[in-house]
């Protein structure tokens, strides 16, 4: 069983529209949708309208949420002082997936693995679980 860890900018595509692609998280089988509530304040802080945010209210009742660890990062490792928190609550879940479209950050990160953690767009994740099908 995959265990996902949601940053912000993922929590705010799914909920930022009714019809967002990204919903489909949310019916994976096999699946535990992770967060932390730092991601999810940043979410909620960037979504303008009250059914946006009334929408990332409802599916972050799903999310099991884990908060960052006392934990240096691992050696070599060094995103923006922002990302940090994401990073260290992805690893304190135990997530074997974090989920992310912040190329610009976790772009040097992206297709590889930190920790026991591999970080991947979305939208490759999903492309990834059609193909196992």
């Amino acid at each position: 069983m995959d265990r996902l860890f949601l940053d912000a900018n993922v929590l705010f595509s799914a909920a930022y529209r009714a019809d967002a692609g990204l919903l489909q998280l949310w019916k994976l089988k096999a699946v535990t949708l992770c967060s932390s509530r730092y991601a999810l304040e940043e979410a909620r802080i960037n979504l303008t309208g009250e059914d946006q945010r009334m929408r990332l209210t409802k599916l972050s009742g799903s999310l099991h949420l884990f908060e960052a660890g006392q934990r240096p990062l691992p050696r070599g490792i060094s995103p923006p002082e922002k990302d940090v928190p994401i990073l260290l609550a992805a690893i304190e879940a135990q997530a074997t997936y974090l989920l992310t479209g912040d190329v610009r950050h976790f772009g040097p990160y992206l297709g590889g693995k930190i920790g026991e953690t591999a970080i991947v767009l979305p939208g490759e994740y999903l492309r990834m679980r059609a193909h196992e099908k």
